[in-house]
């Protein structure tokens, strides 16, 4: 029987995903790879050999992700490890989205979690154990203006995921189930997702580089947390929007529809990657807002940042920087 580590990647040729992949690869794993886009995959597949497996899958299809785990199985070997990162977004107005356009969103940022999460439970309950880790957004805490679709979904996420990991606590399962909460992170998402505003959008500053969320994946695939948070941004937007939502309502209403604006001219035709993927940009990890990244930043267990805040642990609230008056002040969006 082999021995090696198996993980997924849903949504693994670009952003985060890519470079999620390239850190699984990095610690030893063989790595299952999902996208809709046939050349990226190509590019991963090149890349790495046969250290990775790929399908062309849309993630919004629970029979196709249900064959696929499948299919990775019988290719690669039983799944240690599973990752959910595939999304979608639109930079719009949500009077200005078609029915259909939020429906598509929806179906890839939170069904595709559904679906990845209902994959690989169906082959881990068997074993009794497993590792099941979303990507999700300080956007699941505190939603922004001009993407309603991407905010209710990951928002959708969190409240899916606590049910499923309460589910399997009850059964005695060793499955564990967690998600990294990131901040604005430099992808290509922002160059080639659907876009309505004056300008092209931009990742609010402060701005990480995937390679930070790359490794708070793995924290939470080799420690189990049940949520890490990323960036000090996603601190500030979640506890300040807990104490205080009314007034993050109205700063975000300001400050949260400037700050996703570039000073990049969008011609107004660039394609999107809505309803095919966009095959002119390559399997990349990083996006075009790469000068204003930043490599490092904060990774806090969740649930260890709510006891510092709410037991008045100094130590943790000075690593914090969570003074309320200084979050709501200082707001910053993120992915």
């Amino acid at each position: 029987m082999s021995t090696e580590k198996i993980a997924v990647v849903a949504g693994g040729t670009a952003g985060v995903g890519r470079a999620t992949v390239d850190a699984l690869v990095a610690e030893g794993y063989k790595v299952g790879v999902i996208a809709r886009g046939r050349d990226r995959l190509a590019e991963v597949a090149d890349a790495y050999g046969a250290r990775v497996m790929t399908l062309p899958v849309d993630v919004g299809d629970a029979r196709e992700m249900t064959r696929a785990a499948s299919a990775f199985e019988e290719g690669l070997g039983p799944i240690d490890v599973w990752i959910n990162c595939a999304m979608l977004t639109s930079f719009s107005p949500f009077d200005r989205m078609a029915p259909e356009e939020f429906e598509r969103i929806v179906d890839t940022t939170f069904l595709g979690v559904v679906n990845g999460t209902r994959a690989a439970l169906s082959l881990m309950k068997a074993r009794g154990v497993g590792k099941i880790v979303t990507v999700g957004s300080g956007l699941g805490y505190r939603s922004v203006p001009w993407q309603s679709a991407y905010c209710a979904s990951k928002h959708a996420i969190n409240g899916f995921l606590s049910s499923v990991r309460s589910e399997l606590i009850h059964n005695g399962s060793e499955i564990t189930i967690g998600v990294v909460q990131l901040p604005a992170i430099n992808t290509p998402q922002f160059d080639w997702a659907k876009n309505r505003l004056e300008t092209r959008p931009q990742p609010a500053p402060p701005i990480y580089q995937p390679e930070l969320a790359a490794r708070a994946v793995l924290q939470a695939v080799r420690d189990g947390n049940r949520e890490l948070l990323v960036g000090q941004s996603v601190l500030q937007l979640v506890f300040g929007d807990m104490v205080l939502p009314d007034v993050m309502d109205r700063v975000l209403a300001r400050a949260g529809t400037e700050q996703q604006k570039s000073d990049r001219p969008d011609p107004g035709d660039r394609p999107d990657n809505l309803h095919r993927p966009v095959e002119s940009i390559g399997a990349n990890a990083r996006g075009s807002y790469g000068d204003s990244a930043q490599d490092t930043g904060l990774i806090v267990d969740g649930d260890q940042a709510r006891m510092g805040v709410f037991f008045g642990l100094p130590l943790v609230a000075l690593g914090l920087g969570l003074a309320v008056g200084s979050a709501i002040a200082k707001t910053r969006l993120p992915r």
